[in-house]
C-alpha cells in the first residue's frame, strides 16, 4: 500500500496561507513598547508550525527563512532582546517572501532568489543583536565546526526507531538547522544523532513529530565537555525532571560514541513542485508483515495518515493557551469549494423540484387529497429550512476582506509620508463567496483614494487644528436583504469647485447649481481625475471608474456623502447573494421574464396623455411630472406581444444607478423566489439577460440586465430634458 503525498499538497499550501495572514495580522496589531506575550508565543507558533509543514514535504528554503525567523521570535519572546519596529518591518518582509516562496512551489510563480537571502542575512543579524552575521546556511558549505562549542550550547543524543533512510535524511536536514549534527548506527542498525545545539528539546521533538511518533524517540541530554569534545553524562535526577515535563521520554544514561560531525541538508531544488518527492509515494508497512522485518510501533512515515497533521504543527502542548487552538481545529473541516458549489447546485434543484410539486399539488381537492397536501406542505418547509442552511454555507466573514488592508494602509501612508489610524467595524458581516471575492479590488481602490486624496498630511492637519493622524474606518452591516460596506475617513473632503472645474475641462456639462450629490457622482465617471500629478498610487483617472462599474456588475449602488474639512463616506450596498434572487414575474406575448425585485419602484397602468413621442427617438412617460424613456420589452427580445399601445398594458418603473426608465410589459404574473442559474456556462451570453431560472412547470425564464436594460436607454433619457424644459 503507498500513500500519494500530491492529496496534501493543497492541504499544506491553504494551511500555510492561513497561518502567513494570521501571522501579518497580529504582526500589524503589536504595541512595539509593550508587546503582548500571547501575541509573541502566537507569532512564534505560527512561523514553527509554517516551518515543520515545509520540513515535511523537503521544501528547505522556506525550513531556512523560517528558522532564523522563529531564532529571532524566540529571543524576543524569552526577553533576551527587546522589540523594535526594526523587528516588525523585518518580519513583515519575511512574511512576504514566505508568500513569494510559497506561490513558487503552488503557481510556479518567479521567486527573488536575492531578496531571499537578504532577508535571511537580516534576520540573522538582528537575532545576533545588529553584528555581522555568518553566512545564512542555505549558502554555507556542510563543514564541521569548531570542536568546543559556546557554553550556551546543549548536547542531545537522539535515538530512532526504524525508519525507512530518506526519513532519516530529511530529518537530519531539518535537525540540522538547529546546529551541529553527526549521525551513527546502533547494532539494530537503527540511526541516531548526535546534536549540539542551543535549543531546547520542546524544539527537537517538534521537528521530529512531522516525521514520527514522539513516543519512539529516546532523547538524552549529555554534558558537553571543554576541551577533549567528551560528552559526559549530566546528573540522573535532572534529566529525569526534564524527561518527565514531556513525558514520553525514556530514561537513557549512556555516553554518545564518537561520530563524524557533518551537517546535514539538503540542496535548495528550485521551484520545480517538490523536486525531492520523485515519485509522490511512500511505501508502508502492509498489515501481514512480520516483526522481524518492522519495529514494534511500525515503520513511520513521511506523511502522517490524518490529513490536517500535514500542514498544523503537532507540537505537544506545553501551554494551558495552547488547547483552545487544538479544539478550535476539531470544531470545523476544509472542504473544496468544488463540493459545496455542487452542494448548492444540488439544493436549488430540490427547491425547482419542490416548487413544481406544490404547483401541481395546487389543483387537487384539499379535502379528498388532505394528507398529500399536507406533506408536500411539509416539504415546502423543509426544502426552504435546508436552503436557508446551504446557502449560510456560501456566506464568508467580512473579516476575510478586511484582513488584507491593515499592512496596505500601514505602508502606503509610511510611503506618502502620512499618520492613519484604519478601524474596521462589522468585520463578522457575513457576505456571499461570489461577491466578496469581487469587492476586494474595488475597496482597494476606495481606501487607496482615501489615503492619498482624503487624509491630509500631519501638518496641514495640525494647522487645521486637528490630530496629526488621520482616521480611516472599513465597516459593514446588514440592511434587509443588502449588505452596506462604508469606507470613511476624516480628511479635507471634496471639493466642488475643483470638481466642476475638472468636469468642464473634460468637455462635460455641468451647471454651477448642480446638487453636491450629483457632483459627487462626476468622480466615477470614466477618466476622471482631481490628481494634479500621476503616481504609482493614483491620478491615472481608472480607480473609481473601476469601482462603479465593478459594483454596478454586482447589482450594487455606489453613494457618496463628502462634508469639506470634515472628510468623505463612500456607501456600497450590495446583495446579499447573487445565488438566488427575489424576482418579479412578468409575460410579454407568451414569454415570461423576471425582474429582479431590488430594481423595482412600482408598476402602473398609463393613461393616454401621459405617452409622448420622441420623433425618431421613441416614446417617454410622464409620471407624477417626471418624463421616463419607455421601453417596449417585446422590441427588444423581438417578441410578438399582445398590446402595442403602453396605454392598453403596463409599465413597470425601474430604477438603477439613480436613473429611472419605464418599462412596457403585457402583464404582471406575480413575485417569487427564484434560483439563478448561469446561461453563460449553459449557452454563451446574451445582451440585456443577467441569467436564467426555472419555474415551478418546469419552463426556462430569463431574467432581465435591468442596470444593462437602463444603460442602453440613457441617451434617449437625455431627451427627456426638453419635455420638461418645454412644459416650463
Amino acid at each position: 500500500m503507498t500513500i500519494d503525498m500530491s492529496q496534501f499538497f493543497q492541504v499544506f499550501f491553504d494551511e500555510t496561507e492561513e497561518l502567513l495572514a494570521e501571522m501579518e495580522k497580529l504582526l500589524l496589531g503589536l504595541d512595539v513598547a509593550a508587546p503582548d506575550p500571547e501575541d509573541l508565543n502566537a507569532i512564534f507558533r505560527a512561523a514553527h508550525s509554517i516551518k515543520g509543514g515545509a520540513a515535511t514535504f523537503g521544501i528547505t528554503d522556506l525550513t531556512e527563512v523560517t528558522h532564523v525567523l522563529e531564532t529571532l521570535l524566540d529571543r524576543i519572546r524569552k526577553g533576551e532582546t527587546g522589540l523594535t519596529p526594526e523587528h516588525v518591518d523585518a518580519f513583515l518582509t519575511a512574511k512576504d517572501i514566505l508568500k513569494m516562496q510559497l506561490d513558487g512551489y503552488r503557481l510556479h510563480t518567479d521567486v527573488n532568489l536575492e531578496a531571499v537571502d537578504r532577508i535571511r542575512k537580516t534576520l540573522d543579524m538582528l537575532a545576533h543583536d545588529g553584528a555581522a552575521s555568518p553566512a545564512p546556511a542555505a549558502s554555507a558549505p556542510a563543514a564541521s565546526k569548531a570542536a568546543t562549542p559556546a557554553r550556551s550550547d546543549r548536547c542531545f543524543r537522539i535515538e530512532l526507531p526504524v525508519v525507512p533512510p530518506r526519513d532519516v535524511d530529511a530529518l537530519a536536514a531539518e535537525l540540522g538547522l538547529l546546529g551541529d549534527i553527526s549521525r551513527g548506527l546502533l547494532e539494530d542498525r537503527r540511526a541516531f544523532f548526535t546534536l549540539v545545539t542551543h535549543e531546547g528539546q520542546e524544539d527537537i521533538v517538534a521537528i521530529c513529530s512531522f516525521i514520527l511518533d514522539p513516543k519512539d524517540l529516546r532523547i538524552t541530554e549529555v554534558a558537553v565537555a571543554q576541551g577533549d569534545g567528551i560528552h559526559q553524562s549530566i546528573d540522573e535526577r535532572s534529566n529525569t525532571e526534564q524527561r518527565q515535563g514531556y513525558g514520553f521520554f525514556e530514561p537513557m544514561h549512556s555516553q554518545i560514541a564518537d561520530g563524524t560531525l557533518e551537517k546535514e541538508r539538503e540542496n535548495a531544488q528550485g521551484y520545480g513542485f517538490f523536486a525531492p518527492f520523485v515519485p509522490l509515494t511512500i511505501p508502508v508497512p502492509h498489515p501481514d508483515a512480520s516483526a522481524d522485518e518492522h519495529d514494534g510501533d511500525g515503520a513511520a512515515v513521511a506523511v502522517p495518515s490524518k490529513p490536517d497533521a500535514v500542514a498544523v504543527s503537532k507540537t505537544p502542548a506545553r501551554r494551558e493557551s495552547d488547547k483552545p487552538v487544538a479544539s478550535a481545529e476539531s470544531s470545523s473541516i476544509r472542504v473544496g469549494i468544488e463540493k459545496v458549489d455542487q452542494l448548492i447546485n444540488l439544493v436549488g434543484e430540490l427547491v425547482i423540484t419542490q416548487a413544481m410539486i406544490e404547483q401541481r399539488t395546487n389543483a387537487l381537492d384539499p379535502i379528498e387529497h388532505e394528507r398529500l397536501l399536507n406533506s408536500v406542505n411539509q416539504l415546502t418547509r423543509n426544502t426552504r429550512d435546508l436552503q436557508e442552511a446551504v446557502m449560510s454555507i456560501r456566506m464568508m466573514p467580512m473579516d476575510y476582506v478586511f484582513s488584507r488592508f491593515p499592512r496596505m494602509v500601514r505602508d502606503l501612508a509610511a510611503k506618502l509620508g502620512k499618520k492613519v489610524d484604519f478601524v474596521t467595524q462589522g468585520a463578522a458581516t457575513e457576505l456571499d463567496k461570489g461577491l466578496i471575492e469581487r469587492i476586494v479590488d474595488p475597496l482597494t481602490h476606495l481606501v487607496r483614494n482615501s489615503i492619498d486624496h482624503g487624509i491630509e498630511m500631519p501638518d496641514v492637519r495640525k494647522a487645521a487644528g486637528k490630530s496629526e493622524s488621520g482616521r480611516l474606518s472599513l465597516s459593514a452591516e446588514h440592511q434587509g436583504g443588502n449588505i452596506v460596506i462604508e469606507v470613511t475617513d476624516d480628511g479635507g473632503g471634496l471639493h466642488r469647485d475643483k470638481i466642476l472645474a475638472k468636469a468642464r475641462q473634460q468637455g462635460m456639462t455641468v451647471a454651477d447649481d448642480l446638487p453636491d450629490d450629483d457632483v459627487w457622482q462626476l468622480i466615477l465617471a470614466p477618466g476622471f481625475s482631481t490628481a494634479e500629478t500621476v503616481t504609482d498610487v493614483s491620478g491615472r483617472g481608472v480607480g473609481m471608474d473601476v469601482v462603479k462599474r465593478n459594483i454596478t456588475t454586482m447589482g450594487g449602488v455606489v453613494d457618496i456623502r463628502s462634508s469639506k474639512g470634515y472628510g468623505t463616506t463612500i456607501s456600497i450596498s450590495l446583495p446579499l447573494t447573487l445565488a438566488i434572487l427575489d424576482g418579479m414575474s412578468i409575460k410579454v406575448g407568451e414569454e415570461i421574464y423576471i425582474l429582479p425585485l431590488g430594481y423595482v419602484v412600482e408598476s402602473l397602468q398609463p393613461e393616454e396623455k401621459d405617452i409622448k413621442e420622441i420623433s425618431g427617438q421613441g416614446k417617454v412617460l410622464k409620471v407624477r411630472g417626471e418624463y421616463l424613456t419607455l421601453i417596449p420589452l417585446y422590441q427588444i427580445f423581438g417578441i410578438e406581444p399582445r398590446f402595442t399601445n403602453p396605454s392598453e398594458g403596463l409599465v413597470v418603473i425601474l430604477e438603477s444607478d439613480g436613473k429611472k426608465a419605464a418599462l412596457f410589459i403585457d402583464d404582471l404574473v406575480g413575485q417569487q423566489q427564484v434560483v439563478v442559474k448561469n446561461l453563460e456556462s449553459n449557452y454563451r451570453k446574451v445582451v440585456g439577460i443577467s441569467g436564467a431560472t426555472i419555474l415551478g412547470d418546469g419552463g426556462v425564464s430569463l431574467i432581465i440586465d435591468v442596470a444593462a436594460l437602463l444603460r442602453s436607454s440613457r441617451q434617449l433619457n437625455d431627451e427627456t430634458i426638453f419635455f420638461k424644459e418645454a412644459e416650463k
